[in-house]
């Protein structure tokens, strides 16, 4: 449900008497709560607010915040809690795990399905069709996803752990858990209550190799056909040991012989998805190793994409992000940064920055450089990099919300306020609105009548005792007009992005220093995929003058290039003919210096 991202509508303070009618509906959602838990987690004296939010779907959400962070959320006056509430009440449901890999499907808006459920020796908690219940990661009982049961207990082992288990609502890293301050799962030990769980947990200790605790059961109903799970790569998220259990039985062999041979069998059996999660794990912790430096940072994410990471990618391969199991590539990084390897934050709206590397990282000093990349070439490649990395120019498309006074205009079709439509969508909507109401003129097909609907979308008060009828191009124009803009950004190998309003131009002025000294400033590069810091060094190899990055005035986290001189002539040859940037989007062309004939 909160997958993508949601509109806020409102948000109030809640207050006595209705803290009191909260208090009781959660008392009466959650009846395992006792009155001191129920007491500090609707506390009387602390800020607690509600907000009203529009999921992407257009479904109405309430939700309840203590302390910055979401505890509640209500669905048509049933009460839910947030993974920030079940980190402190983990008990609250009933649990049911999953393996790791399987996480990053839940954040994506996948439901959960039985093959990828862990059925633990003492058996799963009886639950009946619709009980909301948590779902965990195999050895950690802090919940990672709230769902709602599709069948009971029993009807899931009838089953044989086929199908759709759980209807998920909620998960860890999706939107509702971003609008609180990010914080990660506590690490919280399982509760081992059966005495064959325990000796099982001994004996696993007492196996040498390196491989974690995981209990299995000899019960039937534990062979899973593991094959039907989309798992990512082992090394794809925090944790994800222990792939070779899921691949191969136990043999009665070496550890040291057993470990061969299941890896290869790993290798040999692997999904095209999973050979791309490991091709992309592969090229981030080159890329960290042999081309990222400190100083560097803050780095554009599609900056290391696009300039370190595909030159690290081996012959005969490409890197593509939808062919692997995240889809997107701040999917991907997202999952680095919770192992801490790096820090991702929005530097500017809508644009992305690793602005922290951990190089001290198990895994990064773990990592060995390929055979066939040589450190040598690596450090040549480096050098060379901000004259032969090639530059994609975003797909650029404008888009359309519809607006609360556009409402009556677009319900017919389905749409309600915040639908997100193309400039053709919208002409569409607005012909078969014109025909469904026959409102063509008879007498000139050219005209449309104005109805009342028309009238109070889109015309002024001061038009509508006076205009009764439009031209198709006025009508189309009129209705973009009075839409909320937006913008679609779609970047060389990865997702579309959208955002409110229209893409701000890459702004280039020239001002004038002391001594009647020139420089030229330009801004907003990022916000077309472009790092400034490779642009300056570029500009500064082509017109050999001082380039620098300093801070935009008046803004926070963003920078701007500055070199000496008017340099509007390379810029122009740069940005139109080199990246191939469209010339609408690039503001100050025309303050070029006028070439003056020779004499």
């Amino acid at each position: 449900m909160f997958s993508r991202a949601f509109r806020v509508r409102s948000n109030t303070a809640i207050k006595g008497s209705d803290r009191r009618k909260l208090r009781t509906d959660v008392a009466a959602a959650f009846p395992n709560l006792s009155a001191e838990q129920l007491t500090e987690f609707i506390p009387n004296k602390e800020e607690l607010n509600v907000i009203k939010i529009h999921c992407h779907k257009g479904e109405a959400v309430t939700v309840y915040m203590n302390n910055r962070n979401p505890i509640l959320f209500e669905i048509e006056k049933a009460l839910y809690p947030t993974v920030y509430t079940l980190w402190v009440y983990p008990d609250l449901l009933p649990a049911f795990s999953t393996w790791p890999p399987v996480l990053q499907k839940l954040a994506g808006g996948a439901d959960l399905m039985l093959p990828g459920v862990v059925v633990p020796s003492s058996g799963f908690p009886q639950v009946e069709q619709g009980t909301l219940c948590a779902v965990t990661l195999l050895g950690n009982r802090a919940p990672v996803a709230v769902a709602l049961a599709t069948m009971s207990t029993a009807e899931m082992l009838a089953a044989g752990m086929k199908g759709k288990g759980f209807a998920v609502l909620h998960t860890y890293m999706d939107h509702l858990w971003e609008y609180g301050d990010k914080s990660y799962p506590p690490t919280l030990a399982p509760l081992v209550t059966d005495s064959a769980e325990k000796e099982s947990a001994e004996d696993e200790e007492e196996m040498e190799g390196k491989e974690p605790v995981i209990s299995f059961s000899t019960d039937p109903l534990q062979h899973v056909d593991v094959g039907d799970l989309s798992l990512k790569e082992q090394d794809s998220c925090a944790g994800l040991m222990g792939r070779e259990e899921l691949h191969e039985n136990r043999a009665a062999e070496t550890a040291e012989d057993a470990n061969t041979e299941v890896q290869q069998e790993a290798e040999d059996s692997r999904t095209p998805q999973e050979q791309m999660d490991a091709l992309f794990n592969q090229c981030f912790f080159h890329a960290l190793k042999c081309k990222v430096k400190k100083s560097d940072l803050p780095l554009l994410t599609s900056t290391f994409l696009r300039s370190h990471m595909f030159s690290c990618c081996p012959a005969g391969q490409q890197l593509d992000i939808k062919k692997s199991s995240y889809k997107k590539f701040s999917k991907f990084l997202q999952c680095m940064q919770h192992q801490k390897i790096l820090q991702v934050k929005e530097l500017n709206k809508g644009v992305e920055s690793i602005v922290e590397v951990d190089w001290k990282h198990p895994d990064v000093k773990a990592f060995a450089v390929p055979e066939g990349f040589s450190s040598a070439a690596a450090a040549q490649d480096s050098k060379s990099e901000d004259r032969e990395q090639v530059y994609h120019a975003p797909e650029i498309i404008p888009l359309y919300g519809v607006s609360t006074k556009m409402i009556p205009l677009f319900q017919e079709s389905g749409h309600r306020k915040g639908s997100i439509l193309s400039s053709s969508e919208v002409r569409n909507i607005i012909i078969n609105y014109v025909k469904t109401n026959e409102l063509v003129d008879e007498t000139n097909k050219n005209f449309v009548k104005v109805n009342a609907i028309l009238c109070d979308c889109l015309l002024d008060k001061s038009e509508q005792d006076e205009i009764s009828h439009l031209k198709w191009d006025d009508l189309l124009s009129r209705c973009l007009e009075r839409l909320q803009p937006l913008h679609q950004v779609t970047f060389f190998g990865q997702e579309p992005i959208v955002r409110k309003g229209n893409i701000e131009p890459i702004d280039i002025t020239v001002a004038q220093r002391s001594s009647n000294k020139k420089v030229t400033i330009i801004k907003n590069l990022e916000l077309y995929g472009l790092d400034p810091q490779c642009v300056a060094n570029i500009l500064q190899q082509k017109v050999q003058a001082s380039a620098t990055i300093t801070p935009v005035p008046g803004t926070k986290d963003r920078v701007q290039v500055q070199i000496q001189g008017n340099q509007i002539h390379h810029l122009a040859k740069m940005l139109l003919e080199e990246y191939q940037l469209p010339r609408k989007y690039i503001q100050g062309l025309e303050k070029a210096p006028k070439l003056g004939r020779k004499k």
